[in-house]
């Protein structure tokens, strides 16, 4: 209960701060990121002080998964974004709102995850080869360039949008106006609920993955919170860096892979099979590595991409 006042003061001053609409600037973003991630560490700290290295591990291993998982949501945050046609002076605001949305989402899945998974220990073989499948359509649509361009509206937002007029253009941050005698709802709050929403698909593979290193809903919340908190000024900071991140595609499904398989050893070995269990020191450090890698070939193949765009460009000499 301590730890969600906590969160809550922090998302409060974050909210208070920002609480006037402008255009995020680097430095701005730069800061305030520096400042989540930094709180994610003394968090991990405390866990390490007052629970020891296993909590400490299993929070870390859990966020640096959930954050590199929700590196993909920026992708589809920049597309409804652009659907919407978002002023950039509205665009923190939206974020927040809708980080908060999935958040409070997120949390009902969690609790829901660790239900289940408390009664019924065979889940886990549901959970690993979901994960494994996962990771093999996330190799099948980055080899076939596969990717999708644009936003489409799920089934909650069009249902509002058919059962509720919409006003045509955005009323700076409020939500519901009045035209002629009508109330309205604003695209302002058609595009927080869509950031919201839409990440209960992320959610899908990224609860099963985290439970995948840590049973305790303890730290499977306060690693989403952390993740996603911190999600909102990433957004601004590296969004024009996300087209040059090539092999972001590749890195992932190899954590949702091993994670997958991590999950088949433990159901394996939690129905009375002799097998070998990967530890969380293990898979902490296979997680920073391979993303460390991704990062580099990404980075790498992006520069080589350029200069041969560049060189075909000038022409035959």
């Amino acid at each position: 209960m301590l730890t969600v006042v906590g969160l809550a003061a922090l998302i409060a001053v974050d909210f208070f701060i920002g609480r006037k609409p402008h255009e995020v600037s680097i430095k701005e973003a730069g800061i305030w990121t520096i400042v989540w991630v930094a709180l994610a560490v003394v968090f991990g700290i405390g866990l390490l002080v007052l629970g020891g290295g296993q909590p400490a591990g299993e929070f870390f291993a859990g966020y640096i998964t959930e954050k590199s998982l929700s590196v993909d949501n920026l992708f589809v945050f920049v597309l409804i974004m652009a659907k919407f046609s978002v002023p950039p002076v509205y665009q923190q605001r939206v974020l927040m709102i809708g980080v908060l949305i999935a958040l409070v989402l997120r949390a009902g899945f969690i609790a829901a995850g660790a239900v289940i998974i408390s009664t019924f220990s065979w889940v886990f073989y549901i959970f690993g080869a979901f994960l494994i499948y996962t990771a093999w359509k996330l190799i099948q649509e980055a080899r076939s360039g596969d990717e999708d361009e644009e936003f489409e509206e799920n089934r909650l937002l069009k249902a509002i949008e058919s059962r509720f007029p919409v006003a045509d253009k955005y009323h700076g941050t409020k939500l519901f106006v009045r035209e002629n005698g009508r109330r309205l709802i604003t695209p302002m709050l058609i595009v927080m609920i869509a950031i919201g929403t839409t990440d209960i698909l992320f959610a899908l593979d990224s609860i099963p993955a985290i439970f995948g290193l840590t049973q305790d809903p303890y730290i499977v919340f306060t690693a989403n919170a952390f993740a996603l908190m911190g999600l909102r000024q990433l957004y601004f900071l590296i969004g024009g860096l996300l087209k040059k991140l090539v092999h972001l595609s590749y890195g992932l499904s190899v954590i949702l892979g091993f994670i997958g398989v991590k999950l088949l050893l433990h159901a394996m070995h939690e129905s009375g099979l002799h097998v070998p269990e990967i530890g969380i020191p293990f898979s902490l450090g296979f997680i920073v590595l391979v993303l460390a890698v991704t990062t580099f070939t990404s980075l790498r193949a992006s520069r080589k991409q350029a200069a041969e765009e560049e060189r075909a460009a000038r022409g035959p000499a």
